[in-house]
């Protein structure tokens, strides 16, 4: 794929400024996204088949590859699939449920009939999804950088340390899979296809409404014809239409907020408080003072990431990133900012330019693999032993 000619255009989206012109996608681009997905999925694979032999030969008891995935989240999603936001009838209600959004749990619910197993459905889904996703991120750098920089930024994200998520029964893929192609679409000024698109992200996580903010914005500095804005409505029908359905069921037209309070314990202070509470908890002695020291580094990276995009004036990324690090850091305590990251694709566009050009730049890269990925590494064992990592 040939290069922009207008880089700093599409970098910084000044005022006034409309999409760069995008040749067709190479397909050399696309291939080299999917067999750097598909070879970091086969990675996760033998890390886990090697902890369960070493773990077996070691005497202890290890469950069945599959069970090491129904995993924390990944768990309640198919509880909702297989039974909806009542839960397991047999079980204790559980008042957190709400929380998720229905387009994980209804995609489960399609794939488990072909599979006829939760959890490999799960897996599948976030194996296709991401596939799409890490395609759609490599031609958004190419879009709008320099020649090479589409593999970085799938380097980028597939080291992120937090990346066993896009493997496991989560939503980051399948949300990253509307996300990033609707954004694509936008930049290229293709509104119909982005505001679609953009509807799909919003049924599967309230990051979702962050994305149509952002497009208002990304509309707003495009300064595109104004009979072309009603648009920008479709990506909020999904949210409205959640919430009316939890109204109907609950009452609550805020159903899923208050769902992460009763859950999570996620109620809104000011951001000192937040951070001396994770603070104290990542000093302490417990079992999850690891996981609370690894939230505390993904604050440091979102709060660093808005103003790096605030100084480039990429406004409607920094309303993108903007809102959910402020939600996140105002939180009760810091909980899951390192996964979310995943879904902060202008960070790793930034980590490909950054590492694209002189070779002293080239070297930043293999610097951020040498960091990252032993994190990776170590999040995967531990997420497949059943530890918490966000």
């Amino acid at each position: 794929m040939t290069a922009s000619t207008e880089p700093s255009r599409a970098a910084g989206s000044p005022p006034g400024s409309g999409p760069v012109p995008d040749p067709e996608p190479s397909r050399a681009t696309d291939a080299e996204a999917l067999l750097l997905w598909f070879a970091s999925r086969l990675g996760i694979v033998v890390v886990a088949v090697v902890v369960g032999v070493r773990s077996t030969a070691l005497g202890e008891t290890v469950a069945p590859f599959l069970e090491r995935w129904k995993r924390w989240d990944a768990g309640l999603l198919v509880t909702i699939a297989e039974h909806g936001y009542g839960g397991d009838p047999a079980g204790d209600p559980d008042p957190g449920l709400p929380a998720f959004f229905p387009g994980m749990p209804l995609a489960l619910r399609a794939v488990n009939l072909i599979t006829g197993d939760w959890t490999l459905a799960g897996l599948l889904i976030s194996l296709v999804a991401g596939a799409v996703a890490v395609v759609a991120l490599a031609r958004l750098a190419e879009f709008e950088g320099p020649a090479g920089t589409g593999r970085r930024a799938v380097l980028a994200l597939l080291l992120w340390p937090t990346s066993v998520f896009l493997f496991a029964g989560y939503s980051e893929s399948l949300f990253l899979a509307f996300a990033i192609p609707a954004w694509l679409a936008a930049r290229r000024g293709n509104w119909p296809a982005a505001a679609a698109l953009a509807a799909g992200a919003s049924c599967v996580r309230i990051t979702g409404l962050f994305l149509a903010l952002a497009l208002i914005v990304e509309f707003a500095v495009q300064r595109r014809p104004v009979r072309r804005a009603p648009w920008l409505l479709v990506p909020f029908l999904p949210l409205l239409a959640y919430s009316a359905y939890q109204y109907g069921r609950t009452g609550d037209w805020l159903a899923w907020k208050h769902a992460q309070e009763a859950g999570w314990g996620r109620t809104m202070v000011w951001p000192w408080e937040s951070f001396l509470q994770t603070w104290e908890s990542a000093m302490g002695e417990g079992q999850f003072a690891w996981a609370f020291r690894m939230e505390i580094a993904g604050a440091v990276v979102g709060v660093t990431l808005v103003l790096v995009l605030l100084y480039l004036r990429r406004w409607s990324e920094l309303v993108y990133v903007g809102l959910q690090v402020g939600a996140l850091i105002c939180s009760a305590y810091y909980l899951s900012i390192p996964r979310s990251a995943l879904l902060w694709w202008p960070l790793f566009l930034l980590v490909a330019r950054i590492g694209t050009g002189a070779r002293w730049r080239t070297g930043l890269i293999a610097v951020y693999a040498f960091v990252m990925g032993p994190l990776m590494a170590l999040n995967i064992v531990a997420f497949t032993n059943s530890a918490w990592v966000g």
